[in-house]
């Protein structure tokens, strides 16, 4: 699949958050830009930290600004990589978009603007959950 003028402005903002990412052990940066039932966009890029256990993934990091401004309620994150192949958010992303947002639609995309859209549900299977 290819990107569409209905994502451009997600892929946008997700590659500019892309290139401030801080990878500076993987080189693997990455961009999010996660848009709100109300149509603001919040963004991140991943930070790589020595300790690795203290790196952040991007999607996190658009997470947790938007949950910092007040946000609640998101309908699509939308996820760029330099990867040959769109790359999925890792499983503590995931979580973290389910808890917050579990009718998500999720992008992935990467520099050549392929994309492959899917829903957290789909992409968490059997999520832990308060009514788990």
């Amino acid at each position: 699949m290819s990107l569409s003028d209905l994502h451009s402005e997600l892929y946008e903002t997700a590659h500019n958050a892309r290139e401030n990412a801080s990878a500076i052990y993987s080189n693997f940066k990455v961009g999010a830009a996660l848009r709100t039932k109300s149509g603001k966009i919040y963004f991140g890029s991943n930070i790589e930290s020595s300790s690795f256990g203290l790196s952040i993934c991007a999607e996190r990091v658009a997470l947790f600004t938007a949950l910092s401004n007040g946000e609640r309620e998101f309908d699509t994150i939308f996820i760029l990589s330099n990867s040959e192949i769109p790359a999925s958010p890792c499983g503590a992303c995931r979580q973290l978009l389910y808890d917050y947002a579990p009718e998500l639609n999720v992008i992935m995309s990467n520099l050549k603007k392929e994309i492959v859209i899917d829903n957290i549900k789909n992409l968490l299977k059997n999520p832990f959950s308060l009514s788990s």
